[in-house]
């Protein structure tokens, strides 16, 4: 039984509620909000964490994992309660299917251990940064059952942002490489490649991404600007997911081979899928796309011809059995990036894009102006993710912000939840206190993933009307 199939089974079914601007929901439920003092965050002082609203009967209803700025793995329940927690020591925890783990229920990966990263040692251009030795699989009692760093090369995993159980039974990591490559400006590069690890910890195959960076859609002009960025991460690759079954090979495209392996790269632009038997880019999207206007807002009609895409993060092919089944998703962050750097709207937001990656075309997508607010009301330039649901429902992570919620297809916010666990620091320069609670990645989880038993609650949380909310005491 696949997690598609397992989602099947949940109860949930499509539907809307009144529609609130994310921010104005955040605002009348103030009332309800976690104190935060001035000193230590630039952002509204007081604002609601936790669920913030939730229609059990027309949001998709499941566990969530995330790990949060406590550096623990959070498994909660739609009304935001704990139900299961597991100690990581980086930002990224993901949950492993059990179609592929042996049947094996409530395993994830975490970072088990961070090592320093000295000048251009581990990490060029950066005095200091933490990287991963060893990440592993723990069981649902937190149990190590597979680790990988020790036999990395280097011996450190300096795995990031991804990572996926094979039905082989092997793992795919994702990881940073520190080496010299030829043509480049920087002496040494931060590449990116892709491990594939047995059981035992060891590399059986490996990609590294500089070695097909002619294969990347890039002109001469722009293959110049990559050589010559300032910065080592030229690629930045943020995202490695396994295509999976598709109507798209059934049909015969080899491309789509549930096999190859699909990423995307934040600081070009593009997304890819690698052909796994031979290394090569078989299918891209990017870094060339229709241009965007700097002043006005992007176009909303679908469907039509991919426009500009920058920043990009979480792209996958939608899972069969889904709504939208063999389309691509993607969380369009419109931040900063490309080669040159791509003209985005200046005031815009944010977008889920759901596009046909055989006609280059968005079918479906998500902004702020879909939930009645402006386009930047719905804004994270970092960071974030998106799933679609069984229901028809898209789960999405505006990280920049902590912020979790499902939308309906037609723009209405059934669930939200803001994340109440903030990584606690002090600024280097003024020595405040500082706050965080953004969120790498969230992601929607089954109630059968869990072993039987798991306690969860689906208390409806109904945000008051405008007209209804408290204002809050004057001050002494």
């Amino acid at each position: 039984m696949t997690l598609t199939t397992v989602f099947q089974k949940l109860p949930g079914s499509p539907g809307s509620i009144a529609r609130f601007s994310p921010d104005l929901s955040k605002a009348m439920l103030g009332v309800a909000g976690v104190l935060l003092t001035a000193t230590v965050t630039a952002a509204p002082s007081i604002y609601p964490t936790g669920t913030t609203r939730y229609d059990p009967t027309k949001a998709f209803n499941s566990f969530v994992l995330f790990t949060a700025g406590d550096n623990i793995a959070h498994l909660i329940d739609l009304n935001g309660n704990s139900i299961h927690e597991w100690k990581d020591a980086a930002g990224h925890s993901t949950l492993i299917d059990p179609t592929v783990n042996g049947g094996k229920l409530g395993h994830v990966f975490v970072t088990l251990e961070m090592t320093d990263g000295i000048g251009t040692d581990l990490v060029p251009g950066q005095v200091s940064r933490r990287v991963s030795k060893t990440i592993g699989e723990l069981d649902w009692d937190g149990k190590v059952v597979w680790n990988f760093g020790d036999k990395a090369p280097g011996g450190a995993a300096q795995q990031h942002h991804d990572w996926a159980r094979l039905p082989n039974g092997n793992t795919v990591v994702l990881a940073n490489l520190v080496h010299p490559v030829k043509g480049f400006k920087q002496k040494q590069v931060l590449d990116d490649v892709v491990y594939e690890v047995n059981p035992a910890g060891e590399v059986v195959w490996k990609w590294i991404a500089s070695e097909h960076i002619n294969e990347f859609g890039f002109s001469p002009a722009e293959l110049k600007l990559v050589r010559n960025a300032d910065i080592a991460d030229y690629l930045h690759v943020n995202n490695l997911k396994v295509v999976g079954p598709n109507h798209w090979f059934a049909a015969g495209d080899k491309r789509f081979d549930p096999d190859n392996l699909l990423f995307d790269a934040r600081n070009a632009n593009f997304i890819a899928i690698i052909d796994k038997k031979t290394g090569k880019i078989v299918w891209r999207l990017g870094p060339h796309y229709k241009a965007a206007s700097e002043e006005q807002a992007q176009p909303r009609n679908v469907p039509r011809p991919v426009d500009q895409i920058s920043a990009q993060h979480d792209a996958h092919i939608i899972p069969e059995g889904l709504p939208g089944a063999g389309n691509l998703l993607v969380f369009d962050n419109q931040g900063l990036a490309g080669y040159p750097m791509a003209a985005v709207p200046r005031t815009g937001g944010s977008r889920v894009l759901e596009i046909d990656p055989v006609k280059n075309e968005i079918v479906w997508q998500y902004t702020g102006e879909d939930s009645g607010g402006p386009a930047w009301s719905f804004r994270s330039t970092h960071i974030s993710a998106a799933r679609r649901l069984p229901n028809g429902n898209t789960f999405i992570d505006e990280g920049q912000s902590g912020r979790l919620f499902q939308v309906a297809r037609n723009g209405d916010i059934v669930w939200e939840y803001v994340n109440p666990y903030f990584r606690i620091g002090k600024d280097k320069l003024t020595g405040r206190a500082t706050a965080n609670n953004q969120l790498y990645r969230g992601q929607p989880v089954p109630y059968e993933w869990v072993p039987a038993g798991t306690a969860h609650s689906e208390k409806a949380v109904v945000p008051p009307e405008l007209s209804q909310s408290t204002p809050l005491p004057p001050g002494p």
